[in-house]
């Protein structure tokens, strides 16, 4: 006689807690928190921390991110709940402080089960540490795969001896290759539980937030979540051409009808997308072509340098500072509040520069060669200004603003970190013209200067002035002068590179101390003095207009 065993009927409340990961397909956590539980609960907390109301702030949203990212945030977050309601369930939304909340709910919900996807950043870190102790005295089960990277951070690093590698080749040499992603379809989902007892909120709306009157003119092309990663990425991979023969630096960073580049990033950094199925998915496309690109210029290399800044970050204490961190240059860089607004705000007199500054703050988005021309203006290039700054502004704007990459990709830009050869700079004039002579890109973002001659578009200030009374913009009145002369700036960035740099070598790259503070000091105050006569002569050649 046959024997016939029976599974006993699930019995255990679970918990899914989204952060980022915002997504169903290749989900770990979610597939775990499905299995073998009575009740599941999808929950989203809307954190103070990322989402608390600033409205001194230089453009309007929460104190640390400005709208377009909040309204992908939250078009993610619509679609997310969306995919839960076809699989008989929903999203929950709540409010608060994520670790209190998380311990009355568990608690009101009789919750044995916690799983959320594994932070790499210090602020997850700190919070995830915290909410795993109270899992581990409360008796509940955390379950926190790594899933919004291709590998673990912690691993590269302990096969590089304990250090993060810091360049890209030797990255690759110790990666290999990734793990497959899980099931890409979830056919059901356990019924939600009584959750009654705690307030619940529906996705709030921008002005439900509480930034107040929104004064956005209008808010990024790109629409958030997984559905619209979904059908982006499989337009990208139908032209199998365009996917193998990709190379990031040969497209057009003035390209905005269409862009030149996948514009997968804000996906991937809310994990609407993951970064194992787009990786797999390039996999495909390259087994089935005779001859394709390869890291770091290809497709796949480009997930590959987010794998590199992520580790990077992971493994060096105060990556985000320059003090305190022990692979950035220590540089005296100027103190100027006028230059970096009139760079924030698009008023350097450099239409280049202010046409991507202009499509940062409308859209959230800009191409990466847009963000090295404006990167490398303000600190190493023209305005010696802190990459500190420049990197606040783009993690408030960028939509696809991630910890890591935003302060790599700053420290790389300023030639403070990772990339060293700061005499090669982006010319603000010259650069963008090779890819676009008749200035469409800034005729369209900067439309005071859509009536300026092609050959005075990127320079209007050498425009006769019958020539810009003309085109209805008179440099000065119109359209600002240029801040600085990029032909005089320059040079002196570089003289002033090279000097950091030296004492840097004398310091043996340690943080600045003792007398390199002092000597660092004195040429702050011996720098002074031309700073005011710049001015000076700012002030001046602005009002002789």
């Amino acid at each position: 006689m046959r024997s016939i065993s029976f599974s006993p009927p699930p019995s255990m409340n679970s918990i899914i807690w989204f952060r980022k990961g915002l997504r169903v397909h290749d989900n770990p956590s979610l597939e775990h928190a499905r299995k073998d539980s009575k009740h599941l609960y999808p929950i989203f907390i809307l954190d103070p921390y990322y989402l608390k109301p600033d409205l001194s702030a230089f453009s309007s949203g929460s104190n640390r991110s400005g709208l377009n990212r909040i309204q992908f945030m939250l078009e993610s977050l619509h679609d997310l709940d969306s995919s839960f309601t076809k699989l008989g369930s929903r999203l929950l939304v709540l409010n608060g402080d994520p670790f209190q909340v998380l311990v009355r709910i568990c608690k009101e919900w009789d919750v044995k089960r916690l799983c959320f996807e594994y932070g790499t950043e210090p602020y997850y870190q700190t919070l995830d540490n915290q909410i795993k102790d109270y899992a581990s005295a409360a008796g509940i089960e955390v379950y926190s795969p790594i899933s919004h990277t291709l590998f673990n951070p912690a691993d590269i690093i302990q096969k590089n001896g304990g250090k993060p590698p810091l360049s890209y080749q030797s990255f690759l040499k110790l990666a290999g290759e990734p793990s497959l992603p899980v099931a890409s379809t979830v056919s059901s989902l356990p019924p939600l539980g009584n959750a009654v007892d705690y307030e619940m909120l529906g996705i709030p709306t921008i002005k439900e937030l509480g930034y107040g009157d929104v004064l956005q003119e209008e808010f990024s092309p790109f629409k958030g979540g997984e559905t619209e990663a979904l059908k982006r990425l499989k337009e990208v991979l139908k032209d199998k051409q365009w996917v193998s023969n990709f190379e990031k630096p040969k497209t057009d960073p003035s390209a905005f009808l269409k862009s030149a580049t996948t514009v997968l990033s804000p996906y991937l950094k809310f994990g609407c997308l993951s970064s194992r199925y787009f990786y797999q998915c390039l996999n495909d496309v390259y087994k089935n072509v005779k001859k394709h690109t390869s890291p770091p210029v290809s497709l796949m290399g480009q997930l590959l340098w987010r794998e590199f800044f992520y580790t990077a970050g992971f493994g060096t204490p105060n990556f985000d500072l320059m003090i305190g961190n022990r692979i950035c240059k220590q540089i005296p860089w100027n103190d100027d509040d006028a230059l970096l607004v009139a760079w924030r705000d698009a008023q350097t007199g450099y239409p280049w520069i202010d046409a991507i500054m202009v499509q940062l703050r409308k859209w959230g988005w800009i191409h990466h060669l847009a963000r090295h021309s404006v990167a490398c203006f303000l600190t190493r290039g023209d305005l010696f200004i802190h990459w500190e700054r420049g990197r606040d502004v783009f993690e408030r704007l960028l939509i696809d603003s991630d910890w890591a990459i935003n302060n790599g990709n700053w420290m790389w830009l300023s030639c403070s970190s990772f990339f060293y050869q700061y005499n090669r700079i982006y010319s603000p004039i010259s650069f963008g013209k090779k890819y676009d002579p008749k200035g469409n890109y800034i005729r369209h973002f900067l439309p005071v200067l859509k009536d300026m001659p092609a050959e005075y578009i990127y320079a209007p200030w050498t425009a006769p002035l019958a020539v810009q009374t003309k085109a209805k913009c008179i440099i000065g009145r119109d359209y600002p002068r240029p801040v600085v002369d990029h032909d005089i700036a320059s040079k002196e960035c570089k003289r002033k590179m090279g000097e950091a740099y030296e004492l840097n070598r004398q310091s043996n790259g340690l943080v600045i101390n003792g007398e390199h503070k002092k000597n660092f000091r004195k040429k702050s105050e011996e720098e002074q003095n031309c700073k005011s006569r710049k001015q000076k002569l700012i002030t001046d050649w602005a009002s002789s207009s």
